[in-house]
Parts: C-alpha cells; sequence; structure tokens
C-alpha cells in the first residue's frame, strides 16, 4: 500500500475520527478482496474537513467471482453520513481503477 498525508494531523471529533478509520479499514478490505491487493491511501487534513481516499486497481475476474455480501458500501455511506460527511464510490476514468472518497467535517481548526 502507499500512502500520502497532507496537512497538519490533529485530534478530531470522536466520530469523525471512528468513521474515517472504518471507512479505510473497509476500502482496503475490498481492495483486497476484488482488486489486487496493491491500493494508495491519501489522507488530507483540510481546514474544516478530513479526506480519505483510496483507489485500487480492479481485477474483473474477482468482481464476477468474489460476490460480497453488499454490506460494505451501506456501511461506509452510514459512518460518512453520522458524521455529518460525504462517500462517493465508483471506477475512476478510464475504469481501471475504484476510488472510494469520504469528506468528513471536523467542526473548524482544532
Amino acid at each position: 500500500m502507499r500512502s500520502e498525508l497532507r496537512g497538519e494531523p490533529r485530534a478530531l471529533p470522536v466520530v469523525t475520527d471512528l468513521a474515517a478509520y472504518r471507512i479505510v479499514q473497509e476500502a482496503l478490505t475490498n481492495a483486497h478482496r476484488y482488486g489486487d491487493g496493491a491500493a494508495t491511501l491519501t489522507v488530507d487534513y483540510g481546514p474544516d474537513a478530513i479526506t480519505v481516499e483510496i483507489t485500487n486497481t480492479i481485477v474483473a475476474y474477482r468482481v464476477n467471482t468474489r460476490a460480497g455480501s453488499g454490506f460494505g458500501l451501506l456501511g461506509m455511506r452510514e459512518r460518512a453520513a453520522a458524521a455529518h460527511g460525504t462517500l462517493s464510490t465508483g471506477p475512476v476514468d478510464p475504469g481501471d481503477r475504484y476510488r472510494v472518497l469520504a469528506v468528513l467535517p471536523t467542526g473548524g481548526k482544532s
């Protein structure tokens, strides 16, 4: 896994911290299950939000043969919503990579 940290790390509200952690955990699990196991994680501490982005290569044969319950994406959406944030997921142009992008408000600078 490749990772990148942007901005100045700081303490986050508990609900935001937990949501970010669990979204990263699920997205990396999905990258292993449906991709080739390689993933890129970017965490960006902005002034009013933390942005978490996980991308991985899509492996077609795993998408077709390793169906999951479908609750992972739903759980990530619910966690983002509980933190008053947003979550977007889906293929990235040209379609050979998959992205999970969460933007979670932090309530301003801590």
